[in-house]
């Protein structure tokens, strides 16, 4: 495989939300968590905000997303979160990151599908 084969493979990789090919973006988030002092509900509550803030794509909100599930987060919190930062961020934030949640949802049920055919 050329240089350039191997860089669009992984390029393709961060487009899928897979950061484990480039070590040093995988790495920035190690004990991130921990040295918040924040436990894993508000953590994720705040990386929910810091997205809307940001307006960032449907493969940032799938990661953010599948974290939050892991951590059985409940939807009605991340509704409130929304709610809460609408005032500070706007209303477009807000609707551009319910957008990207659903897209982020349908491409996690894509993957799921593929992944199981």
């Amino acid at each position: 495989m050329t240089a350039q084969a191997k860089a669009a493979e992984r390029l393709r990789s961060v487009a899928r939300g897979d950061l484990s090919r480039l070590g040093i973006l995988s790495d920035m988030y190690t004990g991130v968590r921990e040295a918040s002092g924040l436990d894993q509900e508000t953590y994720e509550l705040v990386q929910i905000a810091a997205l809307v803030a940001v307006d960032g794509s449907a493969v940032s909100w799938l990661l953010h997303l599948g974290a939050a599930e892991d951590s059985e987060l409940d939807l009605d919190k991340v509704l409130g979160t929304l709610v809460a930062i609408a005032p500070i961020v706007g209303t477009p934030r807000v609707v551009s990151a319910g957008a990207k949640i659903v897209r982020a949802v349908g491409l996690h049920d894509a993957v799921a599908e593929a992944g199981s055919g």
